[in-house]
């Protein structure tokens, strides 16, 4: 390990070279350093101070100690169609192996034009790289895998887009870069060797517990399901869009990757949409869990020829493993929406029952088909709760966010706040929402925990901040017009503690006015 702490290792480049090309930074005219990441730091072995050369090293300029610089190549899906892709503004840097042995790239993105930029210009504008740190710092406060941002600096120079905008290289770091993309690529090329290389690399790296007895690529395939399942999941509990799921987007390690047109919803709708450019709505907020499906069945596909010697055999084996993905996804969806309305514990003991597809429940989230095979222990009623409620927050209009954190009110008066009570005043004014609460209220009644443990765990389970866009994009302004960064370092602090009742809290829970809304995100990188 070198003094400054970086102990790279190259396992990825031990593949075969159709999976990368070597290439080097394009240094910059005046690197700034403007974000350190110093937890991030001391959990990658790195000091906690960044180091005097830190602009220059964080810029591509000078090349950190054992560093080995390379783009990955990987294809993609991008809104259903098949193109061939690879980093074609990010450079890998090496593995950064922690004192704890755990692995992670650390990758430069914005740092020039590699192999794979075909018309780009390898840059990426401040903007989208401030925002992909702060929502991926926000998203690891809640608990939900992610890929981290070490360091965001200014280049000195503009970068085209539609106008001329500040340029910025953001230091990423993922558990690997590896996604399905990587394997369509593979696929693409059309050997089979390739493919079962890449699988047992995947499989070393993320699931090194895989039985040997069993296909290795049916395991990975498993595996992988299992992931994105619970991922994606997670994601609808805090009311994340991800905005832009093609399969290069989807990192086997199961990660959230790729901040582009990402956004929390503020008014809960099923139907959300950010991203300027999801026209048809593809990546809406209830659409997350069937596109990621459709995601792993092309994964599924690239694997068929690793799978077993006999296509018919190997097309099962896939059907079987990615059948598993809408029961996990709505075991775990609805294990999550249990805890946000104070089910838990004893909860979900008293007897089994189907948990409804798309058909009814699509508002909710559900997996169109999940209904034939989804079975989870729960109390007759327990969903309906769940899936009444959501639809009375439709209908209401109200707050997503808000919404869920004021449920406690509703028990405890005391715990009465302006955000709340807004929220809870759209629901009382619908007709149907007495019967909704006393039944729920008699539900939560007959838990051992009773009133005082759902409190408990609707607190530990419904954030009282998130990232809003309207707040987010203030602070982005702000970094972009005067260089100012006080209100982005100011928000991230708060997102650091989302489950926390404080003080500092409140000026970040306030939904946008309407002259603040944000309808739409840009990639923009």
């Amino acid at each position: 390990m070198s003094q400054t702490g970086w102990n790279f290792e190259h396992t990825y480049a031990e593949l075969s070279d159709i999976f990368y090309k070597q290439v080097q930074p394009s240094p910059v005219v005046q690197p700034k350093l403007l974000v350190w990441n110093a937890a991030l730091a001391e959990a990658l072995g790195l000091r906690s101070e960044p180091p005097e050369d830190a602009a220059a090293l964080f810029a591509g300029n000078i090349i950190p100690e054992g560093a080995k610089p390379l783009a990955q190549a990987y294809a993609g899906h991008q809104f259903g169609n098949f193109t061939m892709l690879g980093d074609g503004r990010a450079i890998l840097l090496g593995e950064q192996v922690t004192p704890s042995g755990l692995r992670f790239d650390v990758q430069l993105k914005g740092s020039g034009r590699t192999p794979f930029s075909r018309r780009g210009d390898g840059r990426a504008a401040l903007g989208p790289m401030l925002r992909e740190y702060i929502i991926s710092e926000a998203m690891n406060a809640l608990g939900i895998p992610t890929t981290r941002s070490l360091a965001v600096v200014s280049t000195g120079e503009a970068v085209m887009r539609e106008r001329p905008l500040p340029g910025a290289i953001l230091t990423r770091v993922a558990s690997s870069h590896i996604r399905v993309g990587t394997f369509e690529y593979a696929a693409a090329q059309g050997d089979a060797a390739d493919i079962a290389s890449l699988t047992l690399y995947t499989l070393e790296r993320h699931f090194p517990d895989f039985p040997e007895e069993v296909p290795p690529a049916f395991t990975l395939l498993q595996r992988v399901v299992e992931r994105q399942a619970e991922l994606i999941a997670r994601w609808m509990h805090v009311g994340f869009i991800h905005g832009v799921m093609n399969t290069d987007n989807m990192a086997l390690s199961g990660e959230t990757i790729d901040y582009g047109p990402c956004a929390f919803m503020d008014t809960y709708h099923p139907q959300t949409v950010f991203s300027s450019i999801d026209e048809q709505g593809r990546y809406a907020y209830a659409n997350q869990a069937r596109i990621g499906l459709w995601n792993l069945e092309r994964f599924a596909a690239t694997l068929l020829p690793i799978l077993h010697e006999d296509e018919e055999t190997a097309v099962e084996m896939a059907q079987d493993a990615l059948e598993s993905f809408a029961e996990i996804y709505n075991a775990t969806w609805l294990a999550g929406m249990f805890n946000k309305i104070g089910l838990g514990g004893d909860a979900s003991a008293g007897g089994a029952g189907g948990v409804a597809g798309a058909g009814s429940d699509a508002a909710a989230g559900g997996v169109a088909g999940a209904g034939s095979g989804a079975v989870i222990a729960i109390v007759e009623g327990d969903q309906k709760l769940v899936t009444d409620l959501m639809a009375l927050m439709q209908k209401s209009e109200c707050d997503y966010t808000n919404a869920f954190r004021a449920l406690p009110q509703l028990l405890d008066p005391s715990r009465t706040d302006a955000f709340g009570t807004a929220e809870l005043n759209k629901l009382r004014a619908q007709p149907e929402f007495s019967a909704w609460l006393e039944a729920w209220t008699e539900r939560l009644k007959v838990q051992s925990s009773g009133i005082p443990g759902a409190i408990e765990l609707m607190n530990k389970r419904n954030p009282n901040v998130i990232a809003r866009n309207h707040q987010v994009e203030a602070a982005l302004r702000a970094a972009e017009v005067s260089g100012d960064l006080t209100l982005l370092h100011r928000l991230v602090a708060v997102l650091q503690s989302p489950y926390d009742d404080s003080p500092e809290h409140d000026a970040f829970r306030a939904p946008p006015l309407s002259h603040e809304r944000v309808l739409a995100t840009f990639c923009g990188t």
